[in-house]
């Protein structure tokens, strides 16, 4: 069904459709009124094949210009899987252009080729390149890659012209209506706005207002709709129920800057900064993240089982009986887990400890366990939660069930963090925001590492946590 069969016509009021008034802008913690019986599986990207044998081809070619003993098949393999493993895997609004992606081209083969160059004069000396034989080597691969690339995206932007992605603006209705028209004078962007989600109407001439769930749920059926932008702000933070439960619908959540190109991206739509939202708690990549987390953790424990064994002990003879300490945290999905810590206060009861954000008499710890949580020694235990499965090296930090619940009240997009696992580290960790500091900086900061994630981001941020592991700056 079109969209012009499923919603009125731009310029035309919504018709009342007998529906309930219900608010498609639902109070904070609850859903949009979308019916979870209806979902639908999750749009299917496009697919990655024809870029990869692109990838791949542009790498063999390069690897035919090595003449006489340069050419072998391991060099050829090798350049090949290099090149596939540095190609980029951002989603991207539109389809874009050659010109757009050829200082990352050329980088990333600039790259594969030295990298080549450098294995090989290591175990094959008497082979090693010369600098004609890379230059030459470079040239063709990344003029292969142009040519190739450059086709597979012509073609994709003349499927997306001719069958565009139909999309829901959400946002004030103003605002969303000045979004919309734009990206539909644009259609080079592969995106038709449908409809624009708003608390009411303004009365502006434009696409039709959705303001039910009903409505929202019809239009994004009939449609199928398969993006939502976000035009403002607080779409984000107040919205977080509805935008989650279209990404669980299957749609692609964009936030769009409509007013400043306030956002560090290159990535545009019809000239506005944009950047994806990440809804669901399912990352790509997720299976590398784990992967790290496990590999990392279990190696990790193994190297600092020794000193494990010596803060036992040293817990132990100058603290007494007790040495681990266990607390229930809210991790992934809001579910409980039991976190280990090492014991290094001990609160006066149950409750003081799952509710009292500071620990009574916390100054009058033993010094041992003052050096303990200087240096995050007292967190190492932790490594087991992360190899079990309950938490990740890196993701937004557990708290107790208690704090989950007041701080989700009173701070915005909050709860969002729990769309992934949390970790013992994170991008707040490592930017000071640790211990008795902002709960709304930490959020924020929660959520940009949430959206933005990649698997060499976590990297990053285990070699900064670990070169700043012995300052005081506590827990």
């Amino acid at each position: 069904m079109t969209a012009e069969s499923a919603l009125s016509s731009p310029g035309t009021q919504t018709r009342d459709h007998g529906l309930s008034p219900v608010s498609v802008m639902p109070p904070r913690g609850t859903a949009p009124g979308l019916r979870s019986t209806a979902r639908r599986p999750p749009a299917r990207p496009s697919s990655p094949m024809p870029l990869l044998v692109a990838d791949g081809t542009a790498a063999l070619l390069g690897a035919m210009t090595l003449t006489g003993t340069q050419f072998r098949p391991l060099p050829s393999a090798l350049l090949v899987a290099v090149s596939l493993l540095l190609r980029p895997h951002r989603v991207r609004p539109s389809v874009p252009g050659v010109l757009d992606e050829l200082p990352a081209l050329c980088g990333r083969t600039a790259v594969a080729w030295l990298t080549l160059a450098a294995l090989v004069a290591a175990y094959r000396p008497d082979h090693a390149l010369s600098a004609g034989a890379l230059l030459v080597g470079f040239a063709v691969h990344a003029a292969a890659s142009c040519a190739l690339r450059g086709t597979v995206h012509a073609r994709r932007r003349a499927a997306l012209l001719r069958h565009p992605h139909t999309a829901l603006v959400i946002g004030p209705a103003a605002t969303a209506q000045r979004v919309a028209a734009a990206v539909l004078r644009h259609p080079r962007c592969g995106m038709r706005p449908v409809g624009i989600v708003a608390e009411r109407q303004d009365g502006a001439e434009g696409l039709p207002v959705l303001t039910t769930g009903e409505e929202v749920e019809r239009a994004v059926v009939q449609n199928g709709v398969r993006a939502v932008l976000a035009v403002h702000p607080s779409v984000r933070a107040q919205q977080g129920p509805l935008l989650r439960a279209l990404a669980e619908w299957g749609c692609v959540v964009w936030e769009v800057d409509a007013d400043s190109p306030s956002y560090a991206t290159q990535e545009r739509l019809a000239g506005f900064a944009c950047r994806r939202l990440e809804m669901s708690a399912t990352l790509r990549g997720s299976a590398g993240k784990r992967t790290l987390d496990v590999l990392v953790s279990g190696m990790l424990l193994l190297l600092v089982s020794p000193l494990l064994l010596v803060c036992a002990v040293a817990l132990r003879i100058s603290d007494g009986p007790g040495v681990v300490f266990r607390q229930e945290r809210i991790g992934k999905g809001g579910k409980p887990f039991t976190l280990l810590k090492f014991r290094t206060h001990r609160p006066v009861d149950a409750h003081e400890a799952a509710t009292r954000w500071s620990v009574a008499n916390e100054h009058e710890m033993r010094g041992f366990c003052r050096l303990l949580r200087r240096t995050s020694f007292d967190e190492l235990l932790q490594l087991w939660n992360v190899l079990r499965g309950d938490m990740s090296l890196v993701g937004p930090r557990p708290e107790r069930p208690y704090f989950v619940a007041q701080f989700s009240r009173t701070h915005p997009g909050y709860a969002d963090r729990h769309r992934l696992r949390t970790g013992i580290t994170g991008l707040a960790q490592i930017h000071g925001l640790r211990g008795d500091t902002s709960i709304e900086d930490r959020c924020r900061f929660d959520n940009v590492y949430i959206d933005n994630w990649s698997l060499w981001q976590d990297v990053c941020i285990l070699l900064r946590t670990a070169a700043t592991l012995v300052r005081p700056t506590g827990s």
